[in-house]
């Protein structure tokens, strides 16, 4: 290898870090949004739904889940799950505008 393709080495191993960081900060972002989960197409006829997530603190986290018509609010956290409260009905967002 001679001395004047050693600039052109460093810019491609540059370049290529560069791309890697910019995916790594694009998953990041993805996570941060919640844009993780199904593919789209994954999505058909799916029976259950992440409705909505709540973060408590660091450790806690409370969800809402549905399955078919029935949600059920959970509590996520630390090495357990626990159910808080279920069987209750999606709630119409047109009556709490």
């Amino acid at each position: 290898m001679e001395f004047g393709e050693l600039p052109q080495l460093f810019r491609a191993l540059a370049a290529l870090t560069f791309v890697l960081i910019l995916m790594g900060g694009l998953v990041l972002a993805l996570k941060k949004l919640g844009l993780t989960g199904a593919l789209p197409a994954q999505l058909g006829n799916k029976r259950l739904k992440l409705i909505e997530v709540l973060s408590l603190d660091g450790r806690r986290k409370v969800a809402i889940i549905q399955r078919d018509d029935v949600q059920h609010l959970i509590l996520l956290g630390g090495n357990d799950e626990t159910v808080i409260e279920t069987g209750f009905k999606p709630v119409d967002n047109k009556d709490h505008a």
